[in-house]
């Protein structure tokens, strides 16, 4: 039987700390024998999660010859990681133990230097955070999981049960795998990954920034068809101070920050009315429903129809 140890640190996000023991608890193999045994480990044995306090009947030896060590989110992601808990995460992972994270556990597991050089994700709201914080790892904010082998992470929330689901998969198989996945009401794979979730808002530009007047324009005319002259035009500067400026106070360039606020548009209207996406593109500004259809796809990861029946 597969061992499975879940870490509670203190302030752990309950949803992400009860989704393991959820899907592995149930899962079934061919001959109805449980697939895994769950342990819950913490250091100290009583937790604060917020709403409760949580006693684990492990400590950090319960880490010790498990097959998988599941690193739960917590709410204090920057706090900085007991040595304890570092030199035992390490210690297992030496042993070849599997290591996944769930949301913000990213966090714990980058503050062992495990992930250094691998690619990782994690909530699309602490991407950034992430990225700042241990620059040596490849953040990626648009999947729900990442598999580097030994080490996996997930984004938040939902995603846990994606790479639960995934976890499973790898360790009996597909069929094993699709039956859990029935008994979390999930499809064992979905469409698309964390950036249609993503609230894709304008960047922001300081108050005062000479592009407030350009952008304020922009986002009354994104049905419009814009050219980079167009914006420099409006701006009364050349095209390449524009985008010099755009590179400055934004981050990005004028067509693509253009870009992202007509999908965000998209994506509002395709939330709050019944217009045929042919419409939409037409609306925000996009010449043909080819051009807009892979648009949307390329910055969400799902195209207008799916994002439509997933949050209308």
């Amino acid at each position: 039987m597969h061992t499975i140890a879940v870490l509670a640190l203190d302030q752990v996000i309950p949803f992400d700390l009860s989704t393991p023991i959820e899907v592995f608890t149930r899962t079934r193999l061919p001959d109805g024998r449980s697939g895994y045994q769950i342990r819950v480990c913490a250091e100290p044995r009583d937790i604060d999660t917020g709403a409760f306090v949580l006693r684990a009947h492990w400590g950090l030896d319960g880490l010790k010859g498990a097959d998988t060590i599941i690193l739960p989110g917590t709410a204090t992601p920057s706090a900085p990681l007991a040595p304890a808990v570092r030199d035992a995460l390490r210690a297992a992972a030496a042993d070849g133990t599997r290591i996944a994270s769930i949301c913000s556990g990213t966090f714990i597991l980058a503050a062992t230097g495990l992930l250094d050089g691998l690619r990782a994700t994690t909530h699309w709201l602490a991407a950034a955070s992430l990225a700042a914080a241990y620059p040596d790892i490849e953040v990626d904010p648009d999947v729900l999981y990442v598999d580097n082998g030994q080490f996996l992470t997930s984004a938040g929330a939902a995603a846990g049960l994606d790479l639960c689901l995934h976890m499973i998969r790898r360790d009996y198989g597909s069929a094993v795998a699709a039956h859990a996945a029935r008994l979390s009401v999930m499809p064992l794979e979905r469409e698309g990954g964390q950036a249609q979730f993503i609230v894709h808002d304008y960047p922001p530009t300081p108050q005062g920034s000479v592009l407030e007047p350009l952008l304020a324009w922009l986002q009354d005319n994104l049905g419009h068809d814009l050219t980079l002259a167009d914006m420099a035009a409006r701006a009364g500067t050349s095209t390449r101070t524009l985008i010099r400026r755009f590179r400055e106070q934004t981050g990005t360039t004028p067509l693509q920050w253009l870009h992202r606020a007509r999908i965000r548009q998209a994506q509002h209207l395709l939330e709050t009315t019944p217009h045929s996406v042919e419409r939409i593109g037409a609306q925000v500004g996009f010449g043909s429903p080819t051009a807009f259809r892979d648009r949307f796809k390329r910055t969400t990861g799902v195209s207008p129809h799916t994002y439509r029946r997933t949050f209308s």
